[in-house]
Formats: C-alpha cells, structure tokens, sequence
C-alpha cells in the first residue's frame, strides 16, 4: 500500500515589495499625522522652538519620512535573517522609539514643546510600526 506523504506545512512570508509598499504607505500617513499634530499643537500656542528657532511643519513630516524609511531598512533587514522578525521589529522600534524621547527631553525647549516634540514620535509609531509588523512573519 502506498502511502501519500502530506506536504510540507510552509510558512507565508510576503515578499519584501509588499512590505516596503505597506511600510511606504504608513510612512506617508505617518508623516501627514506628525505635521498635523505639530500643526494643531501651534493652533493652541504650544511652540515648536528649539533653542529659539522653530520647527516648521514640514520638519515634521520630513523627519518622520527619514526615520521611517531607516524603520523599513531595518524591517527588511530582520525580515532576512531574524528567526522572529515580527517580535525582533516590535522589540527593536518600540525601544527605538523610547530612545528618541531623550534628545526631547535634552532639546532646550519649553515643556509643552517637548511634549508635543514626543507625541509627534508615539503618533508616527503607532501608524508605521503595526504597520510594517502586519507584514513581518
């Protein structure tokens, strides 16, 4: 009697395309996020002066873009040669993200501005990083 083996479970990795276009896609809703929060934080008279030259808005949002994009390198980096790239990206980027409170919290500003400095970090985050983890298997 022969015997039919059944396949081989195997496991669904995306293709590194998708998740550069998911992570793309969050980095460009990250980036209208943080400029409209700075945006708003202006509207209530919270400055965004750092040692007396303020941020434009658009600051916000080409930051976010450049930090994202290093997120996304980082992303695919773990996606090739993590055991567990969704837990060594959430791990990596949640630390990451505490990490870029310091210079906020360092910048020569007034409360309110570093405040909203590290709301604008914790709004890209929560877009791109469930984003991007989505993707990860």
């Amino acid at each position: 009697m022969s015997s039919i083996a059944a396949p081989a479970a195997t496991t669904f990795r995306p293709s590194v395309g998708s998740l550069l276009l998911t992570g793309a896609g969050a980095t460009v809703a990250a980036a209208v996020a943080t400029s409209l929060v700075a945006a708003a934080g202006q509207a209530v008279g919270v400055s965004t002066a750092i040692s007396g030259l303020p941020i434009p808005v658009e600051g916000f949002a080409t930051l976010t873009v450049i930090f994202s994009v290093v997120g996304l390198v980082i992303a695919t980096v773990l996606r090739r040669f993590a055991r567990r790239p969704r837990t060594a990206w959430l791990r990596t980027t949640v630390a990451l993200t505490v990490l870029s409170f310091v210079p906020d919290a360092l910048a020569d500003a007034d409360t309110s501005t570093k405040v909203l400095l590290m709301l604008t970090h914790v709004v890209a985050a929560a877009i791109v990083i469930p984003a991007v983890a989505r993707r990860l298997s």
